[in-house]
This record gives C-alpha cells, structure tokens and sequence, in this order.
C-alpha cells in the first residue's frame, strides 16, 4: 500500500507558517512513502509581469538582488518540508509548478542568459531528489491524476475538472477547498480542490483590496489500494489548528 501527503499552494514567503507547520507535523504523524507539493510553491513576487504593470521596470541590476532574496526564502520553505521528508525516510517526491513558478522561466525567456532563475534549477530539484512537472502537466498515481489547477475557474470548479476531465483530480491554484464527484460509464470520479497554505491576511494579499474570498487551509492524505482505487481525505486547518487520525495537530507551537 502507497501513502502520500499532499500540500497545496505555499507561496513562500508569503505562506502561513502555523499551517505548514500543520503539514509538517503530519508527515511525522503520517510518515508517507511519497510527498507532492500542488505547485505555487513561492509567491516570486520580483519575477511578477504584474509587478512593473503600471511603471517602468528598473534596470536589471535592481531587480536581481530581489530576485535572489526570493530564490533563497523558497528554498528556505522547501528546506522546511525536506528535513521533515529526510526524518521519515520519504524518497518519492514530486514538485508540480504552479503559475506563480513559471514566472521564473518568463523572466529567463527575457534574459536568456540567466538560466540560474529557472524554476527547477533555482530549487535545485534534481539535487533535492524531486520528480519536476513543469506547468499544465499531469501526475498520475494509480487512478488518482494530480496538477497545479486552473483550467477551470468556476464556481463549482470541482465539479468542472471531473465533468470535463473524466478521471479524479487533485489541484490547488484556486485556493478554496471543494469536492465533487459525478459518473461516467467507466464509474465515478471526483474533482478536488485542496486550498492553500498561504498566509491570507489582507496584509500579505494587497492586490485583493481587502476583497473577501472563500480560501481555506489544507492539505491532503492518500491511500492507495492494490488495485490502484485510492481514498482521500482533505484535512482542514482552521486557525493553525487540524485534527488527524483522532490526534490534534497544532501549528502554532
């Protein structure tokens, strides 16, 4: 039997610590044979197209020191679960890339001689021993598909992935957490939504404009059966705060 844990979108530095601490103290919990992040693992904020829309873009020599800041606090955070990941002796990992981490390779296809910010290579994850799958790509573990999210937006996006994609699908991206099942001839499937792990004050998300949203924490734990059939739960974290397997975890402390 196969066992993973799932973490959406961190968005690190801008991620809520006490829900990744959440996930943290789970995999020790959990100890799972596989790990995959949903992707938007850094925000990446100095590599942004939406950063320099209204003003000019600086020359580059001003945007390389923020953009080294970013590079060393995503590592940081990915530091955070590979400690964790190395305690429990868990080898199989997968790094989706999430939209946020494509602006790295945006930013190369700019300045093509700055091969270093590319996403993968910024991370070092061949070194980290992850398995990289670059954005709109598909993971598939037994019958259960994984990928960063975003095709579908709306309001009952899970219910969109399984209708249009036929097959179950775990995603982040859209940072809410929804389930929905629906049947094909070939039997039922079911779209997930695992929400995020960022920090969502007002404070940390100022393009919102104090916008409320329907964002929650989690993250997620799967069970494969011999035959491939897979059982998830989503495991909420409100306030820092989760229960697991009848155990509180809490993140705070």
């Amino acid at each position: 039997m196969k066992r993973a844990i799932i973490a959406p979108d961190t968005h690190f530095p801008l991620h809520d610590q006490a829900a990744v601490n959440c996930v943290l103290k789970a995999i020790k919990m959990v100890k799972p044979s596989i790990f995959i992040h949903l992707g938007d693992l850094g925000e990446w904020e100095s590599v942004s197209g939406w950063k320099y829309k209204r003003r000019k873009r600086p020359p580059l020599e001003y945007i390389l020191p923020e953009i080294e800041k970013d590079i060393e606090a995503v590592n940081d955070g990915l530091d955070q679960f590979d400690r964790v990941l190395d305690s429990v002796k868990c080898e199989e990992r997968y790094l989706l890339e999430g939209n946020h981490d494509i602006w790295c390779n945006q930013f190369v296809d700019e300045h093509p001689y700055l091969k270093e910010i590319q996403f993968p290579t910024a991370l070092r994850l061949k070194e980290r021993g992850y398995i990289y799958k670059p954005y709109g790509k598909y993971l598939k573990i037994g019958k259960l598909y994984f990928y960063h999210g975003g095709h579908y937006s709306t309001v009952y996006h899970a219910r969109q992935h399984a209708l249009n994609l036929g097959k179950s699908v775990v995603y982040g991206h859209i940072h809410d957490i929804q389930r929905h099942s629906v049947t094909h001839l070939d039997g039922a499937h079911a779209g997930f939504s695992l929400g995020c792990l960022k920090d969502m004050s007002d404070e940390a998300n100022t393009w919102l404009r104090n916008r409320k949203t329907s964002w929650g924490h989690a993250f997620g734990v799967v069970d494969w059966f011999a035959n491939n059939d897979f059982r998830l739960d989503v495991v909420d974290i409100t306030k820092g705060k989760t229960i697991l397997w009848g155990d509180e975890i809490d993140g705070n402390t």
